[in-house]
């Protein structure tokens, strides 16, 4: 009985979703995508996928309670004292600006939102949450703000605040920041003067010390599949993971993964190592036109579990 329910609720959930009315909408361009939020388990990084024991997807817009959402994407999550917490997009319907949301977890597959926790007077999104030291950091994509800007929590999970532009200027998005052989990474996007992205990188012996463009930068320069990062940079073993958006045919379509065979201060190479995407539209509804984003995690046990997100078909 109880399963029953739960499949009612949640094909209940999937037609409000699929007919709320969005009062700001009107103000962007209809073909935004609907994304939302949801949870990928397996036994290995390159297994992750969809699971029988999630109710997939764990968040959509509906779910955000304190201000009229567009979508949710872009997630990213960590844990602390044995509890999980998501930090994500949440697109405001009334200033088609992106805020960062809250949800938290007891176990990684449940998610119940709280709040939104980030604003500034521009785009935010892509909220890459990382722990160092006992403290909690974030790099937001701030695109149209105040260059690469490293957040630090000042209450986790409630309140950030800014405590250093890692990279000046602005047109910086989706940075991706890793710590290797006693040195801090991120890579960045960009575009250039045709608005083609690039992929650039950047290191630093300390995080709040001196940021160098890397002397191979850009490593990617206008390729659609594989320039614009798509989640967490993965160390799983000896190997060195980073996942890329595929802009192609549309915006969010798949994400491929990029296997880092050589990196240092000197030298960067790597090579796609998935002969069909990683992350590619699926069967259900909440992911029938495409995905675009992930952040995996190994649990104790050895096996993986990430949050993703994905859009609908039109």
């Amino acid at each position: 009985m109880r399963s029953i329910l739960r499949n009612l609720k949640q094909k209940l959930k999937w037609v409000i979703w699929k007919i709320a009315p969005r009062p700001g909408l009107w103000k962007r361009d209809l073909s935004t995508q609907d994304f939302s939020i949801a949870i990928y388990q397996g036994k290995s990084l390159l297994s992750l996928g969809s699971s029988d024991s999630v109710e997939n997807p764990v968040l959509t817009r509906l779910d955000v309670t304190d201000i009229p959402a567009n979508f949710v994407a872009d997630p990213f999550f960590c844990q602390s004292n044995n509890r999980w917490y998501m930090f994500f997009e949440v697109l405001n319907q009334i200033n088609s600006r992106g805020e960062i949301g809250l949800a938290e977890s007891d176990n990684g597959l449940d998610w119940c939102y709280r709040q939104i926790v980030l604003t500034e007077p521009y785009h935010l999104s892509y909220p890459c949450v990382f722990k160092w030291d006992d403290d909690f950091y974030m790099i937001p994509e701030g695109g149209r703000g105040a260059g690469v800007t490293l957040y630090k929590a000042d209450r986790f999970p409630l309140k950030w605040l800014p405590i250093k532009v890692i990279i000046e200027n602005t047109g910086y998005f989706d940075s991706s920041i890793f710590r290797y052989q006693q040195l801090w990474w991120l890579f960045t996007a960009t575009k250039d003067s045709n608005k083609k992205i690039i992929l650039q990188l950047y290191y630093a012996k300390d995080l709040l010390g001196l940021w160098e463009k890397h002397p191979e930068s850009p490593i990617q320069e206008a390729n659609q599949h594989t320039s614009r990062p798509g989640g967490r940079v993965v160390v799983d073993g000896d190997k060195l993971y980073r996942f890329a958006q595929d802009g192609y045919p549309i915006y969010g379509s798949k994400v491929h993964i990029m296997e880092i065979i050589k990196l240092s201060k000197t030298e960067y190479k790597e090579k796609r190592i998935d002969e069909h995407p990683f992350l590619e539209a699926g069967r259900n509804h909440w992911n029938s036109g495409g995905m675009h984003h992930i952040d995996p995690h190994q649990l104790q046990d050895g096996s993986w579990i990430a949050c993703v997100d994905g859009f609908p078909a039109r």
